[in-house]
């Protein structure tokens, strides 16, 4: 359908305020929507419609309903519309960087194991972001922003949290290679071995159970408060010591003595936002 303007042509803003119309069905409607007031619109409509020589509304009771000319127009606005919006999130996308400061928490296993070449790869992506990273074994409070983000191993994150899974992490018996041992041992052979456990400060009642169950416990000759600490004394050769793989695999000289234990693998999760606030 073709119009024989008369005088002038349509400029955006006319566009614009027929699909207000067309979308609310009302000129108060199209109104609210332009920010304008309702005389304005009525004013604004009939001066298009005398430029065109056509109608583009029917005008009833139940408000205004757009003719076939006016419906074309619509549309046509709508299509000019997105493809404005299209290209502003396109030229923007280009022109802005993300900056600015990221506090992290995480734990000092994470950090060595996995996540300090990440965080590499991140700044090499995102120069003007400046992240800060806090270490801690505890999960500190993202409701008060004592961090933006947390990324911790466990398996139940606190009920006041949404935790997405990232990965899965297995742990398996690791030893100094020095100490002779080859994987497949038995566990009750592991058990006569000198023996590294968690300090109650670690707060890691899975593995604390598992080796009360596989009578390890009796068998340890020294206690570490951290996965990292774990780590340094495996490597002296002190005794064998439960690990996360990612973890232990960056000592050449600390050997895997057992498959991964399904009972001690944890997921890897990143806090997503508060869901409730604990009172």
């Amino acid at each position: 359908m073709g119009f024989e303007m008369t005088r002038g042509h349509l400029t955006w803003n006319d566009f614009k305020i027929v699909m207000a119309i067309a979308n609310a069905g009302s000129l108060s409607g199209a109104a609210r929507s332009l920010g304008v007031n309702h005389a304005t619109v009525f004013r604004r409509l009939g001066d298009i419609e005398r430029r065109l020589g056509v109608a583009l509304f029917e005008r009833s009771r139940k408000g205004y309903k757009p003719s076939l000319a006016g419906e074309e127009l619509a549309n046509t606005a709508r299509i000019m519309d997105e493809a404005a919006h299209s290209a502003e999130r396109k030229v923007a996308g280009r022109d802005l960087r993300p900056s600015g400061e990221i506090w992290v928490t995480t734990t000092d296993s994470l950090l060595m194991g996995l996540l300090a070449p990440l965080f590499k790869e991140f700044r090499n992506r995102y120069p003007d972001i400046v992240l800060d990273v806090a270490v801690a074994n505890e999960m500190l409070n993202l409701t008060r922003r004592e961090a933006d983000v947390g990324i911790r191993p466990v398996n139940r994150p606190p009920e006041n949290l949404i935790g997405r899974r990232l990965a899965t992490v297995g742990q398996a018996i690791f030893g100094h290679r020095n100490l002779g041992l080859d994987k497949g041992q038995s566990i009750d052979f592991l058990s006569q071995q000198p023996w590294i456990g968690a300090g109650p400060r670690l707060q890691d009642s899975v593995l604390e159970q598992w080796m009360a169950q596989k009578n390890l416990a009796d068998a340890c000759v020294f206690r570490v408060d951290t996965l990292v600490g774990l780590l340094s004394a495996v490597n002296e050769g002190l005794g064998l010591a439960a690990l996360p793989c990612y973890l232990a695999e960056t000592c050449p000289d600390i050997v895997q003595l057992s498959d991964p234990i399904p009972e001690l693998n944890y997921d890897l999760r990143k806090p997503l936002k508060v869901a409730t606030h604990s009172t």
